[in-house]
C-alpha cells in the first residue's frame, strides 16, 4: 500500500515538474503562431509604409488566428527599426515592414548589422512608382520640357525631399544625372512638409508617393508630370513614364518587404510567405492597394533577397556619383 502511495505521490511530482518545464520552454513542435506577431515600421503613422503595414496586418491576423501589432520605430535614416528587428529572437514574432531604404542605409549609416546576410527574407508585399509633381506656375507640362528648362537655367529649379540621403532625394538626383542637369536640393523631415511647401510655391518640384501626391493632382494644386516605374501606373494611365518621356533606361520602384532576423525557421517563412501571397490576389486588396497607386507583389523569398542585393549595389553608385553624405 505504501509503495502504491509513493508510486502516486511520484506522479504527482513528476506531471508538477512537466508543468513547469513546459511553462518554460519555447513552445517547440507548436503550430505557428501562437501568440501576437509584431511587424516593425521604420517610419511614423500615415506615411506608405505606414499604410501597407496597417493593410497588411488585419488580414494576416485573420488568416493566422493571432493578433498582428503594427509597431511604429522611426529615427536614424529607418536604421533605429531595422536595427531592432534584427536583434530581435528569430522565431517569427518580430518582422519588419522594410522599403528602399533597406538597400540605400549600407551606403550612408554605419549601420550595426549586415544588411545582406543578417536578415531573413520572407515576402515583397506590394510594388509602385513616385510621381514626379511639380508646382502649376512651373513652365513645364512635360518631363521633356522639364528637362529642356533646367537646362536653360541650371540650378534654378529647387526640389524638395524627406531629407538628405531619403529614397526620394536619391530618386531625383539618378534622374538628374541621367538627365544632365542640375537642380537646388531642398531637404525637409519628411515628406509631407516638402509637399505642403510645394503646394504653397516655396519649392517646385518633388518626386512624391501616389498616396500623397494624388490627391492634389486631382484637386490641380500641382501637375504630374510622370512616373518613375517602367510602366504606367494603373491607377493614372494617362500619366507616363519617365524612361518614355525623354530619359530611356531611368527605372526606380517604391517597394515593401516583410523580412525577419537571420535564422527565421524556413517553416515559418514558407507560412507567412504562402499567406501574403495569397490575401494580395485578393479582389479586395488589391483594389485598395492599386486605388493608392501601388500594386501586390508577392512572389518568393528568393525574389525579395535579390531585389535587394541588386539595390544596394545601384544605390551605392548613385550615392557616391551624387557625392551623397549624412552629415
Amino acid at each position: 500500500m505504501r509503495s502504491i502511495k509513493m508510486t502516486v505521490a511520484g506522479m504527482r511530482i513528476a506531471l508538477m515538474l512537466a508543468g513547469i518545464v513546459a511553462s518554460v520552454m519555447p513552445a517547440w513542435g507548436q503550430p505557428y503562431p501562437v501568440k501576437p506577431i509584431r511587424i516593425i515600421v521604420s517610419s511614423s503613422p500615415g506615411g506608405g509604409s505606414d499604410f501597407v503595414a496597417r493593410l497588411v496586418a488585419p488580414a494576416l491576423a485573420e488568416a493566422l488566428g493571432q493578433q498582428v501589432v503594427v509597431d511604429n520605430r522611426p529615427g536614424a535614416g529607418s536604421t533605429l527599426g531595422y536595427e531592432l528587428g534584427m536583434r530581435s529572437a528569430p522565431d517569427g514574432y518580430t518582422l519588419n515592414l522594410i522599403t528602399p531604404s533597406y538597400s540605400i542605409n549600407p551606403s550612408l549609416y554605419p549601420i550595426k548589422f549586415d544588411p545582406l546576410n543578417d536578415y531573413t527574407a520572407v515576402v515583397q508585399v506590394a510594388r509602385g512608382p513616385f510621381v514626379v509633381v511639380v508646382h502649376p506656375s512651373l513652365p513645364a507640362r512635360t518631363t521633356r520640357e522639364l528637362i529642356a528648362l533646367a537646362k536653360s537655367r541650371p540650378g534654378s529649379i529647387t526640389y524638395g525631399t524627406s531629407g538628405q540621403g531619403a529614397i526620394v532625394h536619391l530618386t531625383t538626383e539618378l534622374f538628374l544625372h541621367m538627365a544632365g542637369i542640375r537642380m537646388t536640393h531642398v531637404p525637409y523631415k519628411g515628406g509631407g512638409p516638402a509637399l505642403i511647401d510645394l503646394i504653397a510655391g516655396h519649392i517646385q518640384l518633388v518626386f512624391a508617393t501616389p498616396q500623397a501626391g494624388l490627391q492634389h493632382v486631382k484637386a490641380r494644386r500641382i501637375r504630374a508630370l510622370a512616373v518613375t516605374t517602367p510602366e504606367r501606373m494603373p491607377a493614372e494611365p494617362g500619366i507616363p513614364t519617365i524612361a518614355e518621356s525623354g530619359v530611356p533606361g531611368y527605372e526606380v520602384t517604391n517597394w515593401h518587404g516583410l523580412i525577419g532576423p537571420k535564422g527565421l525557421p524556413r517553416a515559418v517563412v514558407e507560412r507567412l510567405n504562402g499567406e501574403v501571397n495569397r490575401m494580395t490576389k485578393l479582389k479586395e486588396m488589391s483594389e485598395r492597394l492599386r486605388a493608392e497607386g501601388v500594386a501586390p507583389a508577392g512572389g518568393p523569398p528568393e525574389q525579395l533577397h535579390e531585389l535587394i542585393r541588386r539595390e544596394i549595389d545601384q544605390w551605392r553608385r548613385v550615392v557616391a556619383a551624387a557625392g551623397v553624405k549624412i552629415h
